[in-house]
């Protein structure tokens, strides 16, 4: 798990209303979504009991579809 240095901006209230991030935690945070994106759209697709296709295949036919 990422370790954070937020800091946090607070209103008149002393309530919590934003969070700073350092830019590299906030490109480390959207690095980790990607891949937890990746690992969703893995599960759903092994789960979906469909049948796939070879890499290959589904690159050439992307590039069929790409070039109509």
């Amino acid at each position: 798990m990422t370790q954070l240095k937020e800091k946090f901006l607070v209103d008149e209230k002393g309530q919590r209303v934003a969070v700073l991030l350092d830019i590299s935690d906030y490109e480390r945070l959207l690095d980790e979504l990607d891949e937890l994106d990746a690992i969703k759209a893995y599960d759903a697709a092994k789960a979906s009991g469909e049948d796939s296709i070879p890499l290959e295949d589904a690159l050439a036919e992307i590039e069929r579809n790409r070039n109509r």
